[in-house]
């Protein structure tokens, strides 16, 4: 609770916060958020859209946004190592790696609360462009890098960019679509943002070898920015955004572009009845501050138990350590034991792949078996994989060579590490001593025999190359790799489906109609802030505690999420928003201590 309330009484929260809640708003009571979908829809949506493109020239030029976002996710993971060996201040410091990874979180969510005002201020598609611009020129300012600072500069504009396409991308297209396909194509953007991951581990594997390396992977991402604001510039704004500042004629304009003439009038009323009971219901909560809204909802005992379910929901979901996967997977394959970054990127693009086809997977079964059972089922088998990881990368610790002096010899005194040569225990030193001793300490692999402890420098990392040997800093050789990677890979399709998508989908649906903007608003802000702390500490908790005790401290954090979703997250499938706040006023209580309430909520799934 201290960290959400440091964020909502922040004083640039306090500047930003309640247009940023008041977008999330608008976007949860017109569509629920992310809509549901099913086999039907998708039909529907490709038969009109191939009769009506324009409704798809609409839903793919803001979902660039969402291939943005995903892309930006990816990228940083593989430019990272290329990122570690042109500067020795970074290779050397787990912080500075953590920040260039983790402040376009931070960006992120600064541009979140930005995009919210210029959403009211100026309208959806002003909002997209202003984030290319963003994006663009922090792309470019990576790229231009002469100092590892300036790279921590344009990660904070690329996340700003981000943070404001994240929200308005899906805003703009459920605004901009017919109804009976709404849900498909928001859908597509959650595809793009994997999508997006997917392409960035392709990308950086093309230019493993082009000169400037992680400069490409990162200024290439400038590319999609310009498109879409090209793209954006011949697009409409949202017919919703005009209708509420009165401008009604374009409004109707746009949507006479949307919709055939025979439903026009229908579409034109609904979206009045939908723009006067939306200003009503902002009324009924009352024009106050921001802090004061936020009292008002938690001091509602059903909307706090919405809250404690929704914000538990995105908390857990950044805890049970994804976003170390996806910000430092080729690091982590390299903990496992491959020293090459050209290895360690091609085997992340496995982890990527899947992670796409778990949010495909999640829309074809998230209707059929409920919110609840796909989380439990998620957050059981992410429980069995970080175990094994940790058992995993426990065995490689223990079986990782040995140093000899006379290997390390080999390469000259001046090229020893410092703390080997004057350690009394040298003769017990393995390859993770070495590494773990200190920043400057590497380990020079001779085949599966014993290895040498080196000074980390470039001259003597070239001395070790030029032996054909390989050069180690983050993990050892080992033959428990490629098992590694395939707990990396079951990790990840145990998360996609259920945790990856799910929580969104229970936030769109658990919050009374009247409290959905505020509510929303929150569970974002609390999950943009966990996605911080996990990607700002995950390399010191593996300097600290070595790589399997990370993961099995993730796997505790996932136990515990087992747990709370268990007790107190409500199955909310198939459910209108009345019997949803009629079963928080109840008060949900779990098999086997409330079966009668069961029986109540199936009979109620049942009728729909």
């Amino acid at each position: 609770m201290k960290d959400l309330y440091f964020w909502v009484t922040d004083p640039l929260w306090s500047i930003f916060g309640e247009s940023f809640l008041v977008s999330f708003l608008k976007f949860h009571k017109m569509e629920g958020g992310i809509p549901r979908t099913d086999k039907t829809e998708f039909r529907e949506c490709c038969l009109t859209t191939w009769k009506q493109p324009y409704i798809m020239q609409l839903a793919l030029s803001a979902g660039i946004g969402g291939l943005l976002f995903g892309y930006d996710t990816g990228v940083i993971s593989g430019a990272l190592l290329y990122i570690r060996d042109d500067f020795e201040a970074v290779a050397k410091s787990t912080i500075y790696q953590e920040f260039i990874v983790s402040t376009a979180v931070a960006g992120a969510m600064v541009g979140a609360a930005i995009g919210g005002w210029v959403n009211d201020w100026k309208g959806r598609r002003i909002s997209i462009l202003v984030a290319d611009v963003l994006f663009f020129i922090g792309a470019l300012v990576m790229a231009a890098s002469i100092h590892p600072m300036m790279i921590i500069c344009g990660r904070v504009l690329v996340g700003m960019g981000v943070g404001m396409a994240s929200m308005t991308g899906p805003l703009y297209i459920s605004e901009a679509s017919p109804a009976r396909i709404r849900g498909a194509l928001v859908s597509t953007n959650a595809l793009l943002i994997t999508g997006g991951q997917f392409v960035a581990y392709l990308i950086n594997l093309a230019f493993t070898k082009a000169p400037g390396t992680w400069r490409w992977m990162l200024g290439v991402a400038g590319l999609p920015a310009l498109l879409q604001f090209i793209l954006m510039w011949s697009l409409p704004e949202s017919p919703r955004w005009l209708y509420r500042k009165g401008r009604v004629e374009e409004a109707v304009d746009i949507l006479r572009k949307i919709y055939p003439p025979h439903e026009l009038d229908d579409e034109v009323e609904a979206l009045h009845k939908s723009v006067v009971t939306e200003i009503a219901e902002e009324s009924s909560i009352g024009e106050v501050s921001i802090i004061t809204r936020v009292r008002k909802a938690w001091s509602n005992v059903v909307v706090r138990r919405g809250l404690i379910a929704g914000i538990g929901c995105q908390v857990a979901q950044q805890f049970v350590g994804i976003n170390t996967v996806m910000y430092y997977s080729p690091t982590i394959v390299q903990l496992a034991g491959f020293a090459s970054n050209k290895t360690a990127l091609a085997l992340s693009l496995v982890t990527s792949g899947l992670n796409a086809i778990g949010s495909i997977v999640s829309i074809l079964f998230v209707d059929r078996y409920g919110r609840r059972k796909l989380l439990l089922w998620s957050l059981f088998f992410i429980i069995v994989c970080l175990t094994s990881l940790f058992g995993v990368f426990k065995e490689a610790a223990m079986h990782s060579p040995p140093v000899t002096q006379v290997e390390s010899a080999h390469f000259g005194a001046n090229a020893t590490c410092p703390l080997y040569s004057t350690a009394r225990d040298a003769s017990t030193w393995s390859c993770m001593s070495c590494i773990k001793a200190s920043s400057d300490c590497a380990f020079c692999a001779n085949g599966q025999n014993p290895g040498a402890c080196l000074a980390l420098n470039p001259s003597v990392k070239n001395a070790c190359h030029g032996e054909h040997r390989e050069w180690f800093t983050k993990g050892c050789p080992s033959s428990f790799g490629i098992i590694a990677v395939f707990g990396l890979g079951a990790y990840i399709i145990a998360y996609s489906p259920g945790m990856g998508s799910v929580p969104w989908i229970l936030n769109s649906e658990i919050y009374p109609l009247r409290y959905r903007g505020v509510c929303g608003g929150m569970a974002a802000v609390a999950n943009w802030f966990s996605n911080f702390v996990v990607s700002l500490t995950f390399l010191t908790l593996t300097q600290l505690l070595g790589s399997a005790y990370t993961f099995l401290l993730f796997g505790f954090f996932s136990s515990c999420a087992f747990v709370f979703i268990y007790f107190y997250v409500p199955e909310t499938r198939g459910l209108s928003f009345e019997e949803v706040e009629k079963m928080l006023e109840r008060g949900f209580k779990p098999w086997p201590f409330n079966s009668k309430q069961k029986s109540s909520i199936n009979e109620a799934q049942g009728n729909h």
